[in-house]
């Protein structure tokens, strides 16, 4: 007999329904299992599910003859990148979605597979507490999420969305999911970068900042953008930073960032530059909680990189580019 295969829906295409979600984690499951030889308690610790969920999913895999003599599903290569980033970096969690090579907005394909992982954590009944930064990508997740009532739990910004003047960032996570999903919402009262070291230190000391603080290192699962340090990047381009702080950035080495937080090649924290004035929550470095990445394309492949190195993050949600890019890197 052969090597079995997984067959089955087009995963080529980045914007994905529940159900055709559903076959990629059979696929993955049964990957794991007649592939890779992992166990089901194994499936189920990597795949974030319980043991009787992963024998469903590969059982699954077989009733939808996605399981033949030899791997020939479309997400195979994914899931081989994803294990070895998983492997590399010691990952909690590692999900690598296709890249539509006709399109260059990979938005909605990273938005799809991290809104599955959210929405795990938001049906459930026990109240929980989930922290997220801001951006782009993260809003294409909060735009997959359906409408639902649920008042039990707390959503957290670890990030201001202010610039120097007071201008609003157009990229707001936190108030959008909590309108969706009638969750109390908890932003961060301050501006990305304060104008000084003494003005952010005042904000920090405010009541409301203590206790958004305070939320966000209880939580369950926080979810991060993952940007890039260069001219017109995200955290220029919105405002943020000026032509001057991100010349600086990048002459001190910058070559990424996660909540206004600057990190260089290695991940390491900046100690000088607008480091000294971010008034976002401040990092863990290592992180010892589930902090899930979410990032993707070539031009973010370096600093994606760096939060794994740095230990900044314990899951990664990327795309194929991106995977291979960084594999390449190491």
């Amino acid at each position: 007999m052969g090597e079995p295969f997984l067959e089955g829906h087009d995963a080529s295409k980045t914007s994905l329904p529940p159900r055709s979600r559903k076959l990629d984690l059979a696929a993955h499951a049964a990957w794991l299992y007649y592939i890779a030889g992992n166990t089901q308690e194994e499936i189920a610790a990597k795949l974030n599910v319980s043991r009787q969920a992963a024998q469903r999913l590969v059982a699954l895999a077989v009733t939808k003859k996605l399981i033949k003599f030899r791997l020939d599903h479309p997400l195979s290569e994914c899931i081989a990148l994803a294990e070895s980033l998983r492997d590399k970096f010691g990952l909690s969690l590692c999900e690598v979605v296709p890249t539509d090579a006709g399109k260059s907005d990979i938005l909605q394909g990273l938005g799809v597979c991290a809104a599955t992982h959210l929405e795990a954590y938001l049906i459930a009944k026990t109240p929980t507490i989930m922290a997220f930064s801001s951006g782009r990508t993260l809003r294409a997740m909060v735009e997959q999420i359906p409408s639902m009532n649920q008042p039990q739990h707390k959503i957290v910004s670890i990030i201001g969305n202010m610039s120097h003047c007071g201008r609003a960032g157009r990229h707001e996570v936190v108030i959008h999911l909590s309108d969706r999903v009638g969750s109390q919402a908890y932003p961060v009262p301050t501006p990305v970068v304060a104008t000084s070291i003494e003005e952010r230190e005042l904000l920090q000391t405010q009541r409301s900042f203590i206790t958004v603080k305070a939320l966000a290192e209880q939580a369950k699962v926080t979810f991060v953008g993952i940007s890039h340090i260069a001219w017109n990047a995200p955290l220029h381009q919105d405002g943020f930073i000026n032509d001057e702080e991100v010349a600086e950035l990048i002459e001190l080495g910058a070559v990424g960032e996660i909540a206004g937080w600057a990190c260089d090649r290695y991940g390491v924290l900046l100690q000088t530059g607008t480091n000294s004035r971010v008034a976002s929550v401040p990092l863990e470095q290592p992180a010892r909680r589930l902090i899930i990445g979410v990032a993707g394309g070539v031009k973010k492949a370096e600093a994606i990189l760096a939060a794994l190195r740095g230990k900044l993050i314990t899951g990664l949600i990327t795309d194929e580019v991106a995977a291979q890019a960084i594999l390449t890197k190491i």
